[in-house]
């Protein structure tokens, strides 16, 4: 079925069903947030995902960002298998507030291998709210397109007189596509005022298997060691992430204390020349809120440690040099300009990344119809990336990539919402950010005046440069709510937002091929020179929602165009050796850009009949960008997409059947060489019942074993001499994965 025929019949069916009469099934149920948290402000376009179908998605994947595909203008940029980029409306990543349990973490890896959302299984997100453009000043923040709010478990506590409660939960999961395995357990002990938590999960994959081979060479660069032709190279992962949290209450005041460690024993790329081999994560937040008769106040502190380690994987070529041979292991290490040839063990790379946070913030009734938002926030980062030597150019010395990375934040804003009338919700936002940022000086694997790669000069001319920088930015917002009628609701509005440049923007300075490929983020398989120059980006979008909805909310579609221009928007360019259709080396410059589209979004009760309870949801969207200098696509930009679920309840069970349907991306990057992609349709299938404390889910996900390539997927560059920009044929784009009959059962006690 046809991509536009698909499209075209939600649209009908949803504006059909919103006003039909009948009997029609239960609704989902909803998170509800408790007076324990700050309340979230309302905004155009919010949006949370719901609870019923976060636990249906556990099963299919151990990615956390996963529990957002079903979300209007969200799309998944390919990377590894848990560490999935989000993009709101074609804007992914640094352009993204992403804030876990208040933090605010930065990915501390030239490849953004660990983002934010890396760090929490499935199994422990408790709510996940996107706010798609019009973000709210109070919780927007250096980032122009959008914010993500993913929440853990909210503490519990006995009742009055009660005694203390243990309560938990333990689940385990299979998937044939890879053998992927693991398992969470979760504790709590909780008294009146006490409440003690634990919960851990673990989570392994081998390599996926596409719906059909994809490439024409088996080859690794390993000895002994090839690939099947559907099998996606450097596509598996381990992981395990345990938590600890304490609360004591008293009165309406609470005090919370977590500890979260990650150990990432791995998580191949087949999008980058390297693969995560170690991410240790270890975390503390602390966080105060009281509720007095007039205000809320909240105060948080946090700091975080990550120890990031990249090398070449189990399908990457991993020995080099001319005694290598073509890959096998010799020795000993010996490095350029040695008359007895030249060996080295692969490329070891290490990122630390220390941030510190603290935040106040206070929600004040100034009247019957009037809340006043106000805070004040500050997060500290320092960052360092060094490869020491391993043979061959890689040596004698270490390369610094970047060496005391500083970026520091300080913000404070105040926003008003009012309601101006019985129809009418308002919001008006102002924020100040000062961005500072700066680096320390760096040198190649050689200081020798001709070490290769030019980095001896380019190394000299960085630390004879003038890097500090000092961005100061405003955000502006303005919303407003209008309940034209009891079923009828029009959001709207305007948003200012800024984000500075990443440390991984500015400051990566070496043109050498091979230290270039490195510093790519985006998953092209191209190389990226840092530019400090650049200035911070700066965003205008305006927005509206139209929503129509029966009494009870079982029918409604939602209707949501935007339009978004970015001046100084930070995009690729061409240096001067360039090859149209390959790997190249670019860098980065400030342009303009506009984005525009549409969210439309619905569901429907089809009624009870004898098999029970049915029902439609659908979601399509659609998103267009374009570099408003150079005239290319932008990149990653997800093309026309539609999801349609009939959904099956009855007693226990909770089943669907679902179709996706993509359309060919055929306007792509030309200066990233991005690579087009065909259009495709695909059928899952998912079943599960509960009793009162026992869940099991099945679930078949690519029914039909249909082969297709990722929109977003990327570059393949996850076999053979990836270390050689030209050591892997451009062209082959990411593919996605073939039948997988998933399996979970979660018990609770």
């Amino acid at each position: 079925m046809g991509l536009r025929r698909v499209t075209f019949g939600v649209a009908l069916l949803c504006a059909t069903g919103a006003w039909a009469d009948g009997a029609g099934q239960d609704p989902l149920s909803e998170v509800i947030v408790r007076a324990t948290r700050i309340t979230l402000p309302a905004a155009a376009g919010a949006q949370e995902t719901e609870a019923a179908n976060n636990a249906r998605r556990r099963v299919n994947s151990s990615d956390a960002a996963d529990l957002l595909q079903e979300v209007p203008g969200v799309s998944l940029v390919g990377a590894g298998g848990v560490s999935s980029l989000p993009a709101i409306h074609g804007l992914a990543d640094d352009r993204l507030r992403v804030k876990v349990d208040g933090m605010d973490l930065i990915a501390a890896c030239p490849n953004h291998m660990n983002p934010a959302l890396s760090y929490l299984d499935p199994s422990q997100v408790g709510t996940l709210r996107v706010y798609a453009g019009l973000t709210p000043v109070s919780v927007g923040g250096d980032s122009i397109g959008g914010t993500i709010v993913a929440e853990t478990a909210e503490p519990v506590f006995a009742a009055g007189g009660q005694d203390a409660v243990l309560q938990g939960e333990a689940g385990t999961f299979y998937r044939s596509n890879g053998a992927g395995q693991g398992g969470n357990i979760a504790a709590t002990f909780a008294g009146e005022r006490l409440s003690v938590s634990y919960s851990g999960t673990l989570a392994q994959a081998d390599n996926y298997k596409a719906g059909g081979a994809f490439r024409n060479f088996v080859e690794t660069g390993r000895d002994g060691h090839t690939l099947p032709v559907d099998e996606v190279g450097s596509s598996g992962y381990e992981t395990r992430n345990h938590r600890l949290a304490f609360a004591l209450r008293s009165g309406r005041q609470l005090l919370e204390v977590g500890l979260g460690y990650q150990d990432m024993p791995y998580q191949l790329y087949p999008t980058q020349r390297m693969d995560l081999l170690e991410n240790t994560q270890r975390v503390a937040n602390a966080r105060w809120f009281g509720q007095f008769e007039r205000v809320a106040l909240e105060a948080r502190v946090y700091h975080e440690q990550v120890e990031h380690f990249m090398d070449f994987g189990a399908d990457k070529r991993y020995w080099y040099g001319s005694n290598s041979g073509t890959g096998s292991p010799c020795s000993p290490i010996r490095f350029m300009g040695d008359p007895a040839g030249t060996c080295a063990a692969g490329m070891p790379m290490f990122t630390q990344g220390l941030t510190t946070g603290a935040a106040l913030r206070a929600d004040i009734r100034v009247g019957a119809d009037d809340l006043l938002r106000a805070g004040l926030e500050y997060q500290r980062y320092r960052l360092d990336d060094w490869w020491p030597a391993s043979g061959g150019g890689m040596g004698p010395g270490t390369f610094w990539n970047i060496s005391d990375g500083q970026r520091d934040r300080q913000a404070l804003f105040l926003e008003w919402e009012t309601q101006p009338g019985t129809q009418w919700t308002t919001s008006l936002g102002v924020r100040f950010e000062r961005v500072e940022s700066d680096a320390g000086d760096v040198q190649g694997y050689s200081t020798m005046p001709n070490a290769g790669g030019g980095q001896y000069a380019e190394a000299n001319a960085f630390n004879a440069s003038d890097r500090g920088r000092s961005d100061d930015n405003w955000d502006f917002s303005a919303l407003a709510r209008w309940e034209a009628a009891p079923t009828v609701e029009v959001e709207f509005g305007y948003a200012h937002k800024v984000r500075s440049p990443s440390l991984y923007e500015r400051y990566p300075w070496s043109t050498w091929m091979m230290a270039a490929t490195m510093n790519n983020f985006v998953g092209d398989g191209n190389g990226y020179v840092g530019n400090p120059d650049l200035e911070p980006e700066a965003a205008d979008t305006v927005s509206a929602t139209l929503t129509w909805h029966s009494p009870d909310r079982r029918r409604e579609l939602r209707v949501a165009p935007y339009y978004t221009r970015v001046e100084d928007y930070i995009d690729a360019v061409r240096r001067m050796m360039f090859t149209p259709g390959n790997f190249n080396v670019l860098t980065y410059a400030n342009q303009s850009a506009r984005l525009q589209g549409i969210d439309l979004s619905g569901r429907v009760p089809l009624g009870q009949t004898p098999i029970g309870e049915l029902g439609l949801q659908a979601v399509v969207s659609y998103v267009d960008g374009r570099n408003r200098v150079s005239g290319d696509d932008l990149y990653n930009i997800m093309p026309l997409n539609a999801r349609l679920r009939l959904t099956h309840r009855s007693g226990g069970w909770d089943n669907s059947l679902e179709l996706v349907a993509v359309a060919a991306k055929d306007e792509v990057a030309d200066v990233r060489s991005e690579i087009p992609t065909s259009a495709y349709e695909l059928v899952n299938l998912s079943a599960s019942y509960s009793w009162q404390r026992i869940r099991v889910d099945l679930a078949v996900e690519n029914l039909l074993d249909r082969f297709y390539s990722l929109p977003l997927g990327g570059a393949y560059i996850g076999q053979g001499r990836t270390m050689s920009m030209t050591g892997i044929p451009w062209g082959i784009p990411v593919p996605g994965r073939g039948r997988s009959v998933n399996v979970g059962l979660t018990a609770r006690f």
